[in-house]
């Protein structure tokens, strides 16, 4: 990977979610949990017909609380408020990826499809909470949620930043698309299952690479 691919970057975005933490600390687990007793509860379903109601919106709409607001009305911060009250004790500080994100020249905000209050929440127990300058929810891209173009068009321009001197790092390939075609540099972090045109970069190590750009 050529350091020089990212000379030109002055803003890095970073999702939240099995992005800084790896996917095996299943904080995510919690959140669907979570989700699907929100969904049983407000709509009066089973688990099984929830569970598929809410991935359904998730396809569609690009996340389950968007698929909720334009079908039956749910208030969003109280939702948000209740799937993300989770417990974050399997999170554990991690220095070696806070050193990588602090010595990233330039501008370092993180953008999720989550609450900014998660967000928040996350980064502290990371110990992260120091080296982002902006943390943006879902609240901020007005509900409209990534991978939608409105969404990154809200949040960028709130931080005034130029995605063409921007890179972006998500865990999930489709977030990725909007990015790329500003002409933000990608990187998909995790394992892709096939290549994407829209994704420059692959890694299964974020503090390694990162360390290979400062």
């Amino acid at each position: 990977m050529p350091r020089n691919a990212f000379s030109h970057v002055e803003t890095w975005v970073f999702d939240l979610d099995d992005t800084l933490y790896r996917p095996e600390v299943r904080l995510f687990d919690q959140i669907e949990a979570r989700m699907n007793a929100w969904v049983m509860e407000s709509l009066g379903l089973d688990l099984p017909r929830a569970t598929r109601l809410r991935r359904h919106y998730w396809e569609l709409y690009g996340t389950t609380l968007a698929g909720l607001m334009a079908e039956h009305g749910t208030e969003p911060d109280a939702y948000l408020a209740a799937v993300h009250d989770i417990d974050l004790s399997a999170v554990a500080p991690d220095p070696d990826l806070a050193a990588a994100v602090a010595a990233l020249p330039g501008r370092k905000i993180v953008f999720t499809n989550g609450s900014r209050a998660h967000a928040r929440n996350v980064t502290a127990a990371l110990g992260l909470g120091g080296v982002f300058d902006a943390l943006y929810g879902f609240e901020d891209a007005g509900y409209t949620p990534k991978p939608r173009e409105e969404a990154f068009a809200r949040v960028f321009a709130t931080d005034g930043l130029a995605p063409a001197r921007a890179a972006m790092f998500e865990d999930a390939a489709r977030n990725l698309a909007v990015p790329h075609g500003l002409g933000m540099r990608t990187v998909l972090v995790g394992t892709a299952v096939e290549p994407a045109a829209h994704v420059h970069h692959v890694t299964d190590d974020l503090v390694g690479f990162l360390a290979r750009l400062s």
